[in-house]
């Protein structure tokens, strides 16, 4: 009967233990992605000023009408740089191991994409390109709405181009965003709210876009939290 009772308290001491390693394991593949999506998705190089400080610098007004607004005021597709469009570019600065084509075009690649926190792993082709797109931070008919109308088509065109304003994300969760603002959508994944909202502020402040009363509400609450958050600069 002893040996039993010794046979029992091993394989319990010993479930624990598996128990207890697979934790850490599971908090160790956690961090990890964590961390890359912290850094990696967006190794954000900061302006030096604090967003909780810019959001109060934004004008607040409301939604102007919707009215005039097509995807061709800001441009008719990507621009190109050095024979690269403005997708590829930010796939290739979005992506980790990518194989980049004679075209300039992104054929593979993995994102830890900053919106679900889950990993992709990218390839190009007809029905696969769509996993991966590339997201308006700040949405154009939402631009439109709240300043860019009075902007000139090029500088429209500058916007919709701009580093600052794009991000490589999982092609549902952008669906999903469509035009939201921060009072209407934010990340499913927690962690990367805080970049996302001062992301947001960065493009508003350097084009001169207003804010709605909601949407300044919904970047604060976010904002409360992550009190040294800094704007990105690109």
């Amino acid at each position: 009967m002893p040996n039993v009772y010794r046979l029992r308290r091993l394989v319990t001491v010993s479930l624990i233990l598996i128990i207890l390693i697979a934790v850490l394991i599971m908090n160790f593949s956690n961090n990890t992605l964590t961390q890359k999506i912290n850094t990696k998705i967006h190794t954000a190089v900061s302006n030096g000023s604090l967003a909780i400080d810019e959001l109060q610098k934004l004008a607040i007004k409301g939604r102007a009408p919707k009215t005039g607004y097509t995807r061709a005021q800001f441009g008719d597709g990507w621009t190109t740089t050095k024979g690269c469009d403005t997708r590829n570019i930010i796939l290739h600065r979005d992506l980790t191991d990518t194989q980049v084509d004679q075209k300039c075009d992104v054929v593979s690649g993995t994102l830890n994409d900053p919106y679900t926190g889950k990993t992709i792993n990218f390839v190009w082709g007809g029905t696969t390109s769509a996993d991966v797109q590339i997201d308006h931070v700040v949405a154009l008919s939402d631009a439109w709405q709240k300043g860019a109308q009075q902007m000139t088509k090029n500088q429209r065109i500058t916007l919709a181009n701009d580093p600052l304003e794009l991000l490589a994300v999982d092609g549902p969760a952008n669906q999903q965003k469509s035009d939201g603002d921060a009072a209407t959508w934010l990340p499913f994944y927690k962690p990367f709210r805080c970049q996302y909202v001062a992301r947001q502020i960065a493009v508003k402040q350097k084009y001169a876009l207003w804010v709605t009363q909601a949407e300044k509400d919904a970047m604060s609450s976010i904002l409360s939290t992550c009190a040294t958050q800094m704007l990105p600069s690109k």
